[in-house]
């Protein structure tokens, strides 16, 4: 019965990050620098506020899109931090984390061969959605202008086909953010262009060098922002993810929420109003030790002679794959995973322009990066 299946799907295919992932978590006394998962629990007041949601019977349907306080709280969270205002009665909606939000934005916005520019490379998220709505990624090599989409990047991309750009920043894999110039500059370029832009800022409260600044502080009616607890709270496996957009368009995204999901878990709303509210700074203290553990990581690849961008945002380098190892990413990071015991995604995992490099997320103690930047170092020596 396969070959009745949507083509769209069958021709996609899982992600390289997990795939990679569950083919070296077998191996014994490995050091894993793979998957963008924040080495801290869930704050202790959240995970309380979660359990008492339980004990109250919490524990029933929520308006569509979330409880009225959370969307507040949500409202009161992104005006404070980046000055954004969306009203709570019908401008946010409460998703099952970031990754719903990014599948029903696309979902409601594209029909067959619209276009949709990103950067390469970039998670590896996006493209299956795009591919299954019919629509068409156009993926733009930023490895010479700093892993950054800039406007002068996008300008020669744009055509009658246009209709969504992708700007994932901070971004996964590299940790490069934009500018509040560089911000401006795309947003001179778009304006009064029928082009919807979907601002992933996931990483927000991850900044280390300057402050977040969104695109919709300037496009506000053509932009939808995704945002969500999993990075900032350490919550990703209770699934909070968060769209803002114009009314307008809201309506719109709420029609293919309600059916796809109804509304996420109650109980996990009660968790995320306790940490917009009681924790709207609960990122600063893992923010700090990011930063340190940053310093750290850079240091050592320096010292190791590797080629890198230093991140200024969220928890990963993106490393150039030394000349003298002349096979693919892939069996790069499979050889230092079989060879020194220590996993990093490769590179081809973000699409074909981050072939030759390889991830390494630094969401993990500095004894345990230590520990794996040591043997990295004794297997670059050896080859």
């Amino acid at each position: 019965m396969e070959h009745l299946l949507n083509k769209q799907v069958i021709d996609i295919e899982i992600s390289g990050i997990r795939k990679f992932f569950n083919m070296v978590s077998d191996i014994d006394d490995l050091i894993s620098f793979t998957i963008g998962q924040p080495d801290f629990p869930t704050p202790e007041h959240v995970k309380l506020a979660g359990i008492r949601s339980i004990e109250e019977d919490f524990t029933s349907y929520t308006h569509n899109a979330g409880y009225f306080e959370l969307r507040k709280a949500a409202s009161e969270f992104v005006l404070k931090k980046y000055g954004l205002t969306y009203r709570p009665e019908d401008e946010i909606i409460v998703t099952v984390g970031a990754s719903e939000a990014i599948d029903i934005a696309l979902r409601t916005i594209l029909t067959e061969d619209d276009e949709v520019i990103l950067p390469g490379p970039i998670y590896p998220g996006y493209e299956p959605i795009i591919r299954i709505c019919g629509g068409i990624p156009v993926h733009i090599d930023t490895r010479d202008s700093q892993f950054k989409l800039t406007a002068e990047k996008i300008k020669p991309y744009i055509t009658d086909k246009t209709k969504c750009i992708i700007l994932p920043y901070p971004s996964n894999p590299t940790g490069v953010s934009l500018s509040e110039q560089e911000i401006k500059e795309i947003a001179s370029l778009l304006k009064n262009k029928d082009i919807f832009i979907i601002a992933d800022e996931i990483y927000s409260e991850l900044v280390y060098d300057n402050p977040h600044y969104s695109l919709a502080s300037e496009l506000r009616e053509q932009t939808i922002v995704i945002n969500g607890l999993s990075k900032s709270h350490s919550m990703t496996g209770w699934r909070v993810g968060f769209l803002f957009a114009d009314q307008s368009l809201c309506k719109h995204f709420l029609k293919v929420h309600q059916y796809n999901v109804s509304c996420i878990s109650s109980i996990s709303q009660k968790a995320a109003f306790e940490a917009l509210t009681t924790g709207i700074d609960d990122a600063k203290l893992m923010r700090e030790e990011y930063f340190k553990r940053r310093e750290y990581v850079s240091s050592r690849l320096s010292e190791m002679c590797l080629n890198y961008v230093k991140p200024d945002g969220a928890f990963y380098f993106f490393v150039k794959i030394p000349e003298n190892f002349s096979t693919s990413s892939f069996d790069f990071a499979l050889d230092l995973a079989n060879k020194a015991k220590v996993a990093v995604v490769p590179g081809s995992a973000f699409s074909k322009y981050g072939e030759g490099y390889f991830r390494l997320s630094y969401a993990c103690s500095t004894e345990v990066l230590q520990k794996g930047l040591d043997r990295l170092e004794t297997y670059l020596n050896s080859i």
